[in-house]
């Protein structure tokens, strides 16, 4: 009888405690998505993924080899650059006109290319296009590539000013980088 009172309040206080930590521990926020915090950019997201597939969907219509490696290249950068904007939402106002402008005209351009392609125009008209269009889609590849440094930069700057606080932290309690062989 002795030994049941003490094993009563001891299973009390026990599942008391591990609720307690289980409410403590666990991670019972609701975890919120963008769609629920903010319907516009979740909205722009989603039709820069769709412009984006419709991108990589006419990359085999397209026959300049030039022309289909600097379209694989946007559509890894668009593709970087909206995982980015989900993950880091705050990001969002290095875009500028990004969402409304470069990437819907990008693939209006690429439609243009593509039907003029097709019916190959031998006019000096259509020539001028097509080389025009080339130039345009390599200056939008390099465009969509320093957008996507640009979301990254003020972390580029934070993580260089990390790295030299810790190298003048190494250096004032007696540690030079330089006397490590780090082969």
């Amino acid at each position: 009888m002795a030994l049941s009172v003490g094993l009563v309040p001891s299973l009390v206080i026990g599942a008391a405690a591990f609720g307690a930590g289980e409410l403590l521990l666990s991670d019972n926020k609701k975890k919120t998505t963008l769609k629920e915090t903010d319907r516009s950019l979740y909205e722009i997201l989603e039709t820069a993924k769709a412009q984006n597939k419709e991108i990589l969907r006419m990359i085999p219509n397209i026959e300049d080899e030039e022309i289909r490696k600097d379209l694989n290249e946007i559509n890894d950068s668009v593709d970087k650059i909206i995982s980015t904007i989900i993950s880091k939402p705050n990001k969002k106002k290095k875009l500028n006109n990004f969402f409304d402008y470069y990437l819907p005209v990008t693939l209006k351009i690429l439609h243009r290319y593509d039907e003029i392609e097709n019916q190959r125009l031998a006019s000096s008209d259509g020539q001028k296009f097509m080389e025009r269009a080339k130039s345009m889609i390599s200056e939008i590849n390099d465009a969509f590539k320093k957008q996507l440094a640009n979301l990254y930069q003020s972390d580029l700057v934070d993580a260089d000013a990390e790295l030299k606080v810790l190298d003048s932290m190494l250096k004032a309690d007696g540690f030079d980088s330089t006397e490590f062989d780090l082969k």
